[in-house]
């Protein structure tokens, strides 16, 4: 069976409830690009808001990291992961968890003992050593030898203030060589296969710790590294996640993985990872900005390392080694089969761009250096600009020859070149708007009226978890626990066109923090806000913190029409809605 199968199985069997992953691009969380982590869409619910599935939760979530793609190509590294993960919303603590660890890794998955070793937190000034999980950790038959006490690595936060506590990790063997007695941290050949978050305390902005009165636990086990060790492979991709898309990259070069591994990792994981980007349900699509930018600098590098291999580029290549990578996920992620064909179409189109450039780019790239000992901005830019080469690329083919590239200068003239692109792209993270023209305006405006409506007709305790917004439709997410009835809906529409109709003033105020949510203005995520924010208002329907543009007056918007009302995760509903021109 699976790792993630019987992984799931376990903890359903423990009383928690799978909750479905998330999609790979944040819906309400415009900090990141992508979701780096399983516990990052579960943020809300680990603050204090209630879960719709309950307290005890399980599930394999799809994280992107891009932060060292460079490093891809080395046997661990993938920009693309899945993360198991379980977790306790103010229910069972540390030692429920630690227990359910240790019995999934030596009895589900039969990992000897003696091959573990853990941490847990030593202690400091402000809060005492972790004597419960170091207890707990001895009457499981770990020895005291295998238990090591730290500090920086054992207590987790997530930023600098906030819930926090100290975690215990687990670590395996992974080596022939003969089993030390005694668990030193700093041995590489022991590495961490599993991380238990004891979330017990609060960190305030003057560095004051309180204990919280709910307590959570958040656990994560990476399934790649995990496979691997199961399966006695120090090369992550010759583990069986990887062996059948490292075979058909074998067969359709003509030539073996050794020898040519780093080309081969970098193909199999780029592809697999822009497969997942492409298939997202926000239509991700090749571009110069945002996550756009990272899915089409992942195909070109694959293309890149494809034509190393000396691949014939033009062929289907990238289709076949899509389609195996799309038909072993999909039973788990319904939107690689949902949307297979514009995963397809994605490629294809993208490959054709980059092709017509690349040869070309890599004769202006070769004339470049036999007249120049390293690369300057203006030329770095132009291989950019002309040719479609990221200044990644460069580096990468630069750092071959042993040159030099002015990456400063680079981004400078880039700065300068995407300003347009820029202020389009602030405004989507700012207010989810993919642009500031008039037509997205009055969308923004129209979320307003259709956050407030819900909460009319809904429940007074919806609240809005994300939105994006072109100049053809709006997008709008809220916390809901139901699929809304048809009467609902028709309600929502009727009293958004009633405060249309009544030209409602909208107005708009600078104020503290503080005071804003004094006067009970809505909003997302009020950490991210600065000290003071800007608060516009509809009339007296709405009043929340925004980045704004809006209209002046609701009898702008013309007629507001609900198109289509789905599920978008665990407790969150999306409205996708239009504006009719009167």
């Amino acid at each position: 069976m699976n790792l993630k199968d019987l992984y799931i199985d376990f903890f359903v069997s423990k009383g928690h409830k799978q909750i479905p992953s998330a999609p790979v691009v944040p819906e309400n969380d415009p900090s990141v690009l992508f979701n780096t982590a399983g516990m990052q869409p579960l943020v809300p619910y680990l603050m204090g808001q209630k879960h719709p599935y309950g307290t005890r939760l399980c599930d394999y979530q799809k994280c992107i990291r891009t932060n060292d793609l460079e490093s891809v190509g080395d046997t661990t590294h993938h920009t693309f992961f899945e993360m198991l993960g379980n977790w306790s919303l103010g229910d069972y603590f540390k030692e429920e968890s630690i227990e359910w660890s240790f019995e999934f890794l030596t009895k589900i998955l039969n990992i000897p003992i003696n091959r573990l070793g853990v941490t847990v937190f030593a202690g400091n000034d402000l809060i005492p050593f972790d004597e419960v999980s170091y207890n707990k950790w001895l009457s499981l038959g770990i020895p005291a030898s295998r238990i090591a006490k730290t500090v920086d690595d054992n207590f987790w936060i997530a930023g600098d203030v906030g819930p926090c506590g100290s975690d215990t990790e687990i670590f395996y063997f992974r080596s022939d060589e003969e089993l030390p007695e005694i668990f030193d941290v700093q041995d590489e050949r022991f590495v961490e296969i599993w991380n238990n978050v004891f979330m017990e305390y609060y960190k305030d902005e003057k560095g004051n710790i309180t204990e919280l009165p709910k307590k959570n636990v958040d656990t994560g086990m990476g399934v790649e590294r995990t496979t691997a060790i199961l399966e006695g492979v120090n090369d992550n991709y010759l583990s069986s996640i990887w062996q059948d898309v490292i075979h058909l990259i074998e067969e359709i070069s003509g030539v073996s993985y050794k020898g040519h591994e780093k080309s081969m990792r970098v193909i199999a994981d780029h592809m697999r990872t822009a497969v997942f980007i492409a298939a997202d349900p926000s239509g991700i699509k090749p571009s110069n900005t945002d996550q756009g930018y990272i899915l089409r600098r992942l195909i070109r590098r694959a293309i890149r390392h494809a034509k190393q291999l000396n691949i014939d580029i033009n062929s289907d290549w990238d289709q076949r080694i899509a389609k195996i990578i799309l038909k072993k996920y999909q039973s788990y992620y319904a939107e690689l089969k949902e949307n297979a064909q514009v995963v397809l179409n994605v490629l294809a189109e993208e490959k054709q761009k980059f092709n017509r450039t690349l040869e070309k780019g890599l004769r202006e790239f070769d004339k470049i250096i036999k007249n120049h000992n390293d690369i300057d901005a203006t030329h770095a830019f132009h291989l950019y600009d002309t040719y479609g080469f990221p200044i990644e690329l460069t580096k990468e083919l630069a750092s071959e020859k042993g040159l030099q590239v002015d990456e400063q200068g680079f981004k400078e003239k880039f700065r300068a070149h995407q300003e347009l692109s820029r202020t389009a792209s602030q405004g989507k993270f700012k207010g989810g708007l993919a642009g500031n023209g008039e037509v997205e305006t009055k969308y923004h405006t129209a979320t307003h009226l259709l956050n407030a409506a819900l909460k009319v007709v809904v429940d007074k305790n919806v609240h809005q978890k994300g939105s994006n917004i072109t100049s053809e439709r709006m997008r709008f997410d809220f916390s809901c626990d139901h699929k809304l009835t048809e009467e609902e809906k028709q309600k929502v529409e009727e009293l958004v066109n009633k405060w249309i109709q009544e030209g409602l003033e909208v107005t708009v105020e600078e104020m503290p923090k503080d005071r804003a949510i004094a006067s009970g203005a809505e909003c997302m995520f009020i950490e991210k806000y600065p000290d003071i924010v800007t608060v516009y208002s509809i009339g007296d329907v709405s009043h929340e913190l925004c980045g704004g543009p809006h209209v002046k007056n609701t009898r702008e918007l013309g007629t507001f029409k609900i198109k289509k009302e789905e599920a978008s995760s665990a407790g969150v509903r999306r409205i996708k809605a239009v504006l009719i021109e009167k």
